[in-house]
């Protein structure tokens, strides 16, 4: 693999340590000069590549590993744990494509796919990084180099990459995105109406009822796909949307518990403490600028 020229790539394009945006919508870099303790983290449906450094993320009993040999392929909002290797000699680094549902939908009819019925998908999982998708990669971030290239011929190269995503190891999970039929496809529709509005209260009897399942059927089959309860889904996403409002909006800690559907703020704070080991109000006082005096 050659990944020296990946990185060469990519270093021009980072801004600092995290998710630099890029001139095109739905790709970035990212970057860590140092290691990362297990964290609870959510990505949205993308394609994860590391070009420096490795990954580990964790999902229910599962261990993910992604590294420069292997992609992560997320196709759903999924709350999970991560942990980050990286240092100030070899820092992590690596580039971020989103999944457009429109453009995936438009591969997968035109390639005309049929969902793999015989192998449930896994809606987040490590794969092998093959030739065809190194070079994909490889031209998406040379059109990013410059910007002419970047706003003619970008939207073709991330299409190049999630059409070899299609040919992969998790072209049936991405594919079942759009396929429309089945529990797998019932349980994903559930989570487009829970992530419409996290805070509406929905109770596990309404999603069920959505999905066209008995509870017991609705709870089992979502607890297949996400490894948690509706419940527990619900909650970690409202809590990590919470430590998103908390570090970038002017949001006090009342105010964000009742952004995410919460009606008591003594229990999100002790939600919100049990799952991140810190209080809210502490997250938010970390997040503020520090004036020097």
């Amino acid at each position: 693999m050659n990944l020296p020229a990946m990185m060469r790539l990519i270093k021009p394009l980072l801004k600092h340590d995290g998710y630099s945006d890029t001139a095109l919508s739905g790709v970035n870099v990212f970057c860590s000069h140092k290691p990362l303790a297990r964290t609870p983290m959510v990505y949205q449906p993308s394609l994860i590549f590391v070009a420096q450094g490795r990954k580990i993320g964790y999902l229910g009993d599962r261990e993910i590993h992604y590294n420069p040999g292997h992609y992560l392929v997320q196709t759903l909002h999924l709350p999970f744990e991560c942990e980050t290797f990286a240092s100030e000699q070899a820092p992590l680094m690596g580039v971020s494509v989103h999944i457009d549902p429109a453009m995936l939908a438009e591969l997968v009819h035109a390639m005309r796919y049929l969902a793999d019925v015989n192998r449930p998908p896994e809606p987040m999982a490590s794969v092998p990084m093959t030739e065809a998708m190194e070079e994909a990669v490889t031209r998406l971030l040379r059109a990013l180099a410059e910007p002419q290239t970047t706003q003619l011929m970008g939207p073709g190269r991330v299409r190049e990459v999630v059409f070899e995503a299609l040919n992969g190891a998790q072209g049936p999970a991405l594919r079942a995105l759009v396929d429309g039929s089945g529990n797998y496809s019932r349980v994903v529709q559930a989570l487009e109406l829970i992530h419409s509005d996290i805070a509406a209260g929905l109770t596990v009897e309404q999603l069920a009822e959505q999905a066209h399942m008995s509870v017991s059927s609705f709870h089992q089959h979502f607890k297949e796909v996400t490894q948690s309860s509706p419940l527990q889904y619900i909650k970690r996403m409202r809590l990590l949307k919470a430590q998103m409002l908390l570090s970038r909006d002017d949001l006090n800690v009342t105010q964000t518990a009742e952004q995410v559907g919460y009606h008591s703020v003594n229990q999100f704070s002790r939600d919100y403490k049990r799952y991140f080991c810190v209080s809210p109000l502490q997250d938010k006082r970390a997040s503020q600028p520090r004036i020097a005096g």
